[in-house]
């Protein structure tokens, strides 16, 4: 609808204010005219055919959508502008085109065309630079013809304002009058070369009005501009680190080497050059998690497929670690990791050559190219690796090398979801190890056999656990009894001592005399009968002290008839 559109936009002015322009090519618009008629004829049946969303479903039922279609809005302002204003042709004459200013009802169709070519296209900036200079060259286009028929009306040649006078054969000819008049027009609403001055009231009203909305034009392109500068500004600061920040303000502040600034300062122009996207979460954050799930997918899936390890695993744990992949850039001749390193991390190469070197850093023994993988066994932490998970070589980057890396914490983490997946992945380790010979099988039995202790530790462990909930419930248990105990003992002196006061209250109730000492002959009685209780239990007990080592000479020597002799043996 573009095309029809635009066409009437700028055709049926230009014809009505150009006569001649409209007579001496009559058989082009007429044939322009119907063929644009014909276009927007079937705009109207494809609307008919349009589905639409309700509630999120497309809605494909033609019955429905002809029914949706005829009653809106649209559909009578479509038959409105193929209404078949060309009969007045016959009232007006031929060359009077404005009998068909009702095409131009058409115009939702073509912004709505614009709109979505803007949200598909891939260059979205330079289409709204477009989209504005074709509406200024329209809005140019129609205050030039407006211009010619104005100074029709005042009369040609009038004044110096006007367009002169068209006898003169210079100014004759129509495509001088057309570029004349644009070229005027485009004087006002750019404000940039000096107009003459108007002398009619007419020439003073078009003069205001066109100057009115040459400001809003010039705002308009500023502004627009303006947005576009600042958009391109804007993808340059969520695509690549503040440059600026880095070079000017930190580096210099803390006197880093000129040479150490050059390279950092290639480094941010070869990301810039090449379009490397080093924030890729920043950027798709805003994206449900499932939308990035499957760019991710899409972009990194292929490359992690290639990993030996990661070959035949389930596609729900490839991913899960599409997800942890990282980007990184390394700089001509860089090291990426170092003989003896400990590894955190495998590299994946998207895009470079990275040569795996010697100590010295001359000698290569092989070049690294796009899809190779290295440092994988590196992260999976398995029993028996020689090398302890260090890095068994020097490789360094030959240029700029883009690789992907995934770092041993996020592979354990994802692997703790699957465990079949992790034995998977550390016999298919143990399998490389081995080929290579750097497994070292008593390390593997070693790490076997101590897997088993951690086992029966565990065990142990949750035995003595149970045992000391055991304890703690018998604990508890004694400490209940020998609070009952004790209040027990408490009651019954309390009851006892009662059973000594009754007697003399009740003598003190009957008025009776108490002798003296009662009460200290009772505690005495009961002191030598706690004290002779207590020397039964010492005898008992062996006899330790010399009281009752006395004792028991004297029951031994009545019992032998007083001899001394036996009781020394």
């Amino acid at each position: 609808m573009v095309p029809p559109v635009v066409y009437n936009w700028v055709v049926i002015i230009l014809r009505t204010c150009f006569p001649s322009i409209a007579l001496g090519y009559l058989a082009v618009w007429l044939t322009l005219d119907y063929a644009s008629d014909l276009m927007y004829a079937a705009d109207m049946i494809v609307a008919v055919r349009s589905g639409y969303l309700e509630q999120g479903v497309l809605i494909r039922d033609l019955g429905r959508l002809k029914t949706r279609y005829l009653r809106s809005g649209r559909f009578f302002r479509d038959l409105a502008s193929l209404l078949p204003t060309d009969l007045f042709y016959l009232v007006f004459g031929i060359q009077a085109a404005t009998v068909r200013i009702n095409r131009l009802l058409r115009t939702p169709r073509l912004i709505e065309a614009l709109d979505r070519m803007e949200t598909r296209t891939s260059y979205p900036n330079t289409f709204r630079i477009t989209k504005l200079m074709i509406y200024i060259f329209v809005l140019i286009h129609w205050n030039a013809c407006l211009y010619f028929t104005l100074s029709d009306y005042i009369g040609f040649g009038s004044d110096g304002w006007v367009y002169p006078n068209i006898s003169d054969p210079v100014f004759a000819s129509t495509r001088r009058q057309y570029f004349y008049c644009f070229w005027f027009s485009a004087q006002i609403f750019t404000t940039v070369g000096d107009t003459p001055l108007p002398r009619q009231e007419e020439a003073f009203l078009f003069m205001i009005a066109d100057l009115l909305i040459a400001v809003l034009v010039f705002a308009s392109i500023v502004g627009n501009v303006g947005n576009v500068i600042t958009n391109l500004r804007d993808r340059d600061n969520v695509f690549f680190p503040d440059h600026e920040l880095v070079r000017l303000a930190f580096l210099r502040s803390h006197h880093i080497s000129k040479e150490l600034r050059q390279r950092i300062d290639n480094w941010y122009q070869h990301l810039h050059i090449n379009k490397k996207i080093m924030r890729e979460n920043e950027i798709l954050q805003q994206l449900p998690v499932h939308l990035r799930t499957e760019i991710a997918v899409s972009v990194h899936l292929p490359t992690l497929s290639k990993v030996t390890i990661f070959q035949s695993c389930e596609k729900s744990l490839l991913e899960e670690l599409v997800l942890k992949l990282t980007s990184q850039v390394f700089s001509p001749g860089e090291y990426v990791c170092r003989k003896g390193d400990v590894g955190h991390e495998m590299y994946i190469i998207k895009e470079g050559k990275l040569a795996v070197v010697a100590d010295d850093g001359i000698t290569e023994f092989a070049v690294l190219g796009e899809g190779n993988f290295f440092g994988e066994i590196s992260i999976l932490n398995i029993k028996g690796n020689k090398s302890g998970n260090r890095r068994t070589a020097n490789i360094r980057s030959i240029g700029y090398s883009d690789l992907f890396s995934l770092s041993k914490e996020d592979l354990t983490d994802v692997l703790s979801e699957y465990p079949a997946a992790k034995r998977h992945l550390e016999e298919k380790g143990r399998q490389i190890l081995t080929k290579m010979g750097m497994l070292d099988d008593g390390g593997a039995a070693a790490g076997g056999g101590a897997q088993q202790v951690e086992t029966k530790l565990g065990g142990l462990a949750s035995v003595l656990d149970a045992l000391q909930t055991k304890l703690a419930r018998l604990m508890a248990e004694a400490e209940s009894s020998n609070r009952k105990m004790e209040a027990r003992v408490a009651l019954l002196e309390r009851e006892l001592e009662a059973r000594h006061r009754r007697p003399a209250e009740v003598a003190a109730a009957q008025g009776e005399p108490r002798e003296d000492g009662v009460g200290e002959k009772a505690a005495n009685e009961r002191e030598e009968a706690e004290g002779e209780q207590g020397e039964d239990e010492l005898r008992v007990g062996g006899g330790l002290e010399k009281g009752d080592g006395e004792s028991a000479g004297d029951r031994a020597e009545n019992r032998d008839g007083g001899d001394p002799k036996k009781l020394s043996v």
